[in-house]
């Protein structure tokens, strides 16, 4: 019956997916069914990790991502764990064989969450940002690759770029709860006082090379994952398009979001764009 509890497992990986993130969740359904379940076992994992850090106020949050951390090594070791995402994501690490140094990668970050809350340099934000957001572009590769490393060594540049565009819009969205709740400033130099339109241009414009460099590599993904890729492109595309045409002052009081009607005629507009052949 293990079968069977590792199903449930990936289930629950699948559900956290779709309860924390509806576009993520979106541009899965994308990605070929086969590799489904290894993007929702990834995207549990490190979303997991994230809420340790930026949700569980009132708790010890460094007793509990060190907690989590070891349970995944228990997981990793054994080959099961009780705990269902830890145990679907052991499978997938095991599966495509996903390299430590990515894992510890990705850990090392959430832990700065606990202690450091400005990013005073453009080295500690690249640094930041390589461990928080492209290693888990890269974890997602090695799925896309199915082992094929001449392919990943090809891509690996133009994921990690992916990686970092989708966290750095996710910065300049949350400006304000980063800021006011959790204390907190990714942006060297930038802060709610300090933001401008200049500062959000210069944001901007970085974003959108990282998108440039990114789409080379999306349209070289193997058919099982590239419509898949390419929708959340367009979603943080758009995203972005909303955040440049947004005031600053308006960043920096509310939430900016792309509304689910939008959502769905932007996933319309891909399939069609797609389906023409124009992303290659």
């Amino acid at each position: 019956m293990k079968q069977l509890f590792d199903e449930v497992s990936f289930k629950c990986s699948k559900l956290v997916t779709k309860d924390y993130s509806t576009s993520f969740s979106l541009a899965v359904y994308m990605l070929s069914p086969s590799i489904r379940d290894a993007i929702y076992s990834i995207y549990g994992f490190v979303r997991f990790a994230d809420e340790i850090v930026d949700s569980f106020h009132g708790y010890d949050k460094e007793s509990l991502i060190n907690d989590f951390e070891n349970e995944y090594y228990k997981a990793y070791k054994s080959g099961i764990s009780l705990n269902p995402i830890l145990n679907s994501f052991q499978h997938t690490v095991k599966q495509y064989n996903i390299s430590d140094d990515l894992i510890q990668a990705f850990l090392k970050s959430m832990k700065m969450d606990l202690i450091k809350q400005d990013y005073d340099s453009k080295a500690e934000y690249e640094a930041y940002i390589y461990g928080s957001a492209d290693v888990v572009g890269l974890m997602c590769l090695k799925v896309f690759v199915r082992g094929n490393n001449q392919k990943y060594d090809q891509l690996k540049d133009q994921a990690m770029r992916l990686g970092s565009a989708f966290q750095k819009v996710n910065f300049l969205r949350d400006l304000k709860d980063d800021n006011l709740i959790l204390n907190r400033n990714y942006f060297p130099g930038v802060d709610l006082k300090s933001f401008d339109e200049n500062a959000k241009k210069a944001i901007i414009n970085e974003i959108n090379e990282d998108f440039k460099v990114a789409y080379q590599g999306i349209i070289k993904l193997p058919i099982e994952a590239k419509f898949g890729v390419y929708t959340a492109y367009v979603y943080y595309k758009k995203l972005l398009r909303k955040l440049e045409n947004t005031p600053c002052k308006e960043i920096g009081n509310s939430r900016i979001r792309v509304s689910n009607y939008t959502k769905a005629t932007l996933l319309a507009q891909s399939f069609v764009t797609y389906k023409l052949r124009l992303v290659e």
